[in-house]
C-alpha cells in the first residue's frame, strides 16, 4: 500500500475527527439526527477514496472520486448547519471546515486531471 497518498491520508484523518465529533454530539449534546448525517457523509469521503484507489478502471476510479467529492460537499453542509444551530462552536466547525475545504480542493483537482487526460 502506498503510504504517501495525500488524499487517502487526509480523508482518513478527517473521518477520525468526524467520529470524535459524532461521539461528542451524541454523548454531550444529545443530538442524534444531524450528527448521524455528518457521521455518514464524513466517513464516506474516505471510504469512497479507498474504493477509487482499488477501482477496476479509469471510469470506476472517476465515479468513486466523484462520489467522494459529493460526500465532502454534503459534510460541509452538515458542519455548517451544526455550527449555525449552536451544536458546534465556531472553533470546532472552523477546524472541520478547513479540513473539508482542503479535501474538496484535492478531490476536485483529481477530477479535473482525469477529465483532461
Amino acid at each position: 500500500m502506498k503510504t504517501d497518498n495525500v488524499v487517502q491520508n487526509k480523508s482518513y484523518e478527517f473521518a477520525l475527527k468526524i467520529v470524535r465529533v459524532y461521539k461528542f454530539l451524541s454523548q454531550e449534546k444529545n443530538e442524534f439526527v444531524l450528527s448521524k448525517q455528518l457521521l455518514r457523509s464524513g466517513t464516506s469521503v474516505g471510504a469512497n477514496i479507498e474504493e477509487a484507489i482499488g477501482g477496476q478502471s479509469k471510469a470506476d476510479f472517476f465515479a468513486k472520486i466523484t462520489i467522494a467529492y459529493k460526500e465532502a460537499r454534503e459534510s460541509k453542509y452538515w458542519i455548517r448547519l451544526l455550527r449555525d444551530s449552536d451544536y458546534l462552536t465556531i472553533k470546532q466547525s472552523d477546524d472541520l471546515l478547513i479540513d473539508i475545504e482542503e479535501l474538496l480542493k484535492i478531490i476536485g483537482s483529481i477530477q479535473k486531471s482525469i477529465r483532461n487526460s
